[in-house]
């Protein structure tokens, strides 16, 4: 039996339950935490391209991880959750969100792979070609409220349904997982 999901929790679990577009937030404890783990290490891109998902292993240094179940209405995150890098370090491409589109509608030197991805065609690097996940910030838990390391990620799609099923949440499409990983001051 895994713990309830929607039981009241502590102050930072109170506040990212508030924010708009959560339907559940809720602690990972560390036998989850392992299973994702394992199941990360696995995950591939199409082309079976590597997926280095750098957010979730800082997530896991910190003591505390909070899983938030959204739905469309959560805040845009505030920096790109993937790019894609060769294999000497170049960014190939970057996820590309409605308020920084701007930055690449009038270049020439970018192709749209999807509304939300260009690719930088000019840059060249070695292969090995991978996407990154890097950790993102998460500004709604900080000192004030007595986090301090804070890092934000988005698990692959395939650990997002191992903690739906985990927790025994509904598989809807429309809602997606983000795990904030933190220390305490």
């Amino acid at each position: 039996m895994t713990a309830d999901p929607d039981a009241p929790g502590d102050a930072q679990l109170e506040l990212i339950r508030g924010l708009r577009g959560v339907i559940h937030a809720f602690y990972l404890d560390r036998a989850i935490l392992s299973e994702l783990s394992e199941e990360e290490a696995k995950v591939r891109a199409m082309g079976n391209i590597e997926v280095d998902n750098q957010g979730f292993k800082r997530a896991l240094e910190r003591e505390n991880v909070i899983c938030i179940v959204k739905d469309p209405r959560f805040r845009p995150p505030p920096e790109p959750t993937v790019i894609l890098v060769s294999g000497d370090g170049q960014v190939l491409g970057e996820e590309v969100f409605p308020f920084t589109a701007h930055k690449y509608t009038s270049r020439t030197d970018v192709v749209w792979l999807s509304d939300g991805f260009v690719l930088f065609p000019t840059i060249n690097g070695t292969r090995g070609e991978q996407f990154v996940m890097p950790p993102v910030s998460f500004p709604e838990l900080n000192e004030s409220n007595g986090c301090k390391d804070v890092v934000s990620c988005s698990p692959a799609p395939t650990s997002d349904l191992m903690i739906k099923k985990h927790y025994g949440l509904v598989d809807d499409p429309k809602l997606a997982s983000v795990l904030v990983g933190f220390n305490r001051i």
